[in-house]
């Protein structure tokens, strides 16, 4: 296996894990205690806000390296 296919390998499977750590962080936006502390804080949860940094930063990380030559 080359370097170059190892490294494709990588880069999507950063793709696909930043997309599903938005996507746990937009569903746990809608649970009830991330509700009440919305409405009471008008921010959302620090669980919340993790997993969309995380998978924000996994997506653009995985896609610069599947795009790099």
């Amino acid at each position: 296996m080359s370097r170059d296919f190892s490294m494709k390998i990588i880069s999507l499977a950063l793709i696909v894990i930043g997309v599903g750590l938005a996507v746990w962080g937009y569903q746990l936006s809608g649970s009830v205690g991330s509700q009440v502390t919305q409405a009471v804080t008008g921010s959302d949860t620090d669980r919340v806000m993790i997993y969309y940094i995380l998978g924000a930063a996994s997506f653009v990380v995985g896609l610069y390296l599947f795009t790099k030559k």
